[in-house]
């Protein structure tokens, strides 16, 4: 079985399972994806005790797909550029202050809060757990996904203003957590070495900085590109060009690609760029595009998180502390806006309970995942791995199903 076998599977699948949802539970594409995928791969449980073929299709597949890797590396920048292209830049520019706030600091005090408590927590139930590992926890599970939260805030009538701070801070805090992450497991694979004040200003200006202004500049190459001629069908290339060619050289140059397509879709779907660059033609062909590759990986994305069960140890321990980490996390990621919604609150006119619902809403997904995916077995590989899942899978299911009518009750 091939690469190309494997992803006509998993793009069978997607479609069968999107159209299950939409014929019958008519739940949010991310939440119904994952609903059916995860019942599926318990029917295969089951199934396997009478013919396990289609048990084996199924790890075969997963353990064939590198995860982090296709995610990471590949989809991440997609669908950030396709998510940054349909904001609203002038909304996003009236609230960068906050945003920046809760995609820097917010992320940074959660990390160590949610850390903490787990150590803590740990100790109480007999896991013996480094501090270090801990932090590794906090970090990978701190940044709210922005794949997850863009699919589910447009159908939770979420107040504008507040949509948009949602949205701005998982565009920006995954590129954040990820750098924080990879200082802290840095540090964790060497601890003799140790790491520096300055060795993490460097990577962080040169990972996040660095791949803003790349952003920016692949964007404005883009813009100029697309206003020079008049041709639908190649605008649209042009846009795909530069997410492709734009991750290639940012992953080159060791700069945060996910962060660069933010910047880079953010500049070309600037509505007053887009009005000097685009016939009214192309900005139709390019948002359908985008629309379509956004909606196609979305559904592969939550369909992968779904089999990814099949890895996860069956331990009785692991689910317990998985349970346990679920109201931790949250009133960590509570607990961490209370700095940033505090000092903004009056200037910016923020709406009732702003941190409740964007604790609610905040929520966690794919990027998750990978990040766990990628510890060390030295680093309690299999036993963050199942606390992830079981957060991420509570955040999106339970979480993204609630959060409008919690929007409703206290706004």
């Amino acid at each position: 079985m091939d690469y190309f076998i494997i992803a006509a599977v998993l793009v069978f699948l997607s479609a069968a399972f999107g159209y299950l949802n939409v014929r019958f539970l008519k739940l949010p594409n991310t939440i119904g994806l994952m609903v059916i995928t995860i019942a599926f791969t318990f029917a295969v449980f089951v199934l396997s005790y009478f013919d396990d073929t289609l048990l084996n299709a199924e790890r075969y597949i997963i353990t064939h797909i590198d995860f982090k890797t296709l995610l990471l590396d590949i989809m991440l920048s997609f669908l950030l550029f396709a998510g940054a292209l349909h904001t609203n830049f002038d909304e996003l520019r009236k609230l960068r202050w906050p945003i920046i706030m809760f995609s820097t600091i917010g992320v940074l005090i959660s990390t160590f809060l949610v850390g903490t408590a787990m150590y803590y927590c740990f100790q109480l139930f007999g896991f013996h757990i480094d501090y270090i590992y801990c932090l590794l926890f906090g970090a990978l599970i701190s940044p709210t996904d922005p794949i997850a939260v863009l699919g589910i805030l447009k159908k939770a009538g979420v107040p504008k203003k507040l949509e948009t701070k949602i949205v701005g801070e998982s565009l920006f805090n995954d590129g954040v957590g990820v750098v924080v992450f990879l200082t802290i497991f840095q540090f964790a694979s060497s601890p003799e070495a140790g790491v520096g004040v300055l060795e993490v200003l460097e990577l962080f200006g040169v990972e996040v900085i660095g791949g803003l202004l790349f952003g920016l500049v692949l964007g404005w190459i883009s813009y100029r590109l697309m206003k020079s001629i008049d041709d639908y069908d190649i605008e649209v290339i042009i846009t795909l060009a530069a997410v492709m060619v734009g991750t290639v050289i940012a992953q080159y140059l060791h700069l945060s690609a996910p962060l660069a397509m933010v910047a880079a879709g953010l500049m070309v779907g600037n509505e007053k760029l887009r009005k000097t660059a685009m016939s009214e033609e192309t900005k139709t062909y390019v948002d359908k595009f985008w629309e379509l590759i956004d909606i196609l990986l979305n559904t592969l994305l939550f369909v992968l998180i779904g089999m990814e069960i099949l890895v996860l140890t069956s331990d009785i321990n692991y689910i317990i502390a998985g349970i346990i980490a679920i109201p931790i996390v949250l009133i960590c990621r509570f607990l961490s806006l209370l700095i940033p919604i505090g000092f903004f609150k009056k200037k910016l006119d923020f709406v009732p309970n702003t941190g409740l619902i964007m604790t609610w809403g905040g929520l966690r997904g794919g990027i998750s995942i990978a990040l766990a995916l990628g510890l060390t077995q030295d680093m309690y590989r299999e036993l963050f791995l199942v606390i992830t899942y079981i957060v991420v899978v509570f955040s999106i299911i339970v979480q993204g199903l609630s959060v409008g009518k919690l929007v409703k009750k206290v706004t």
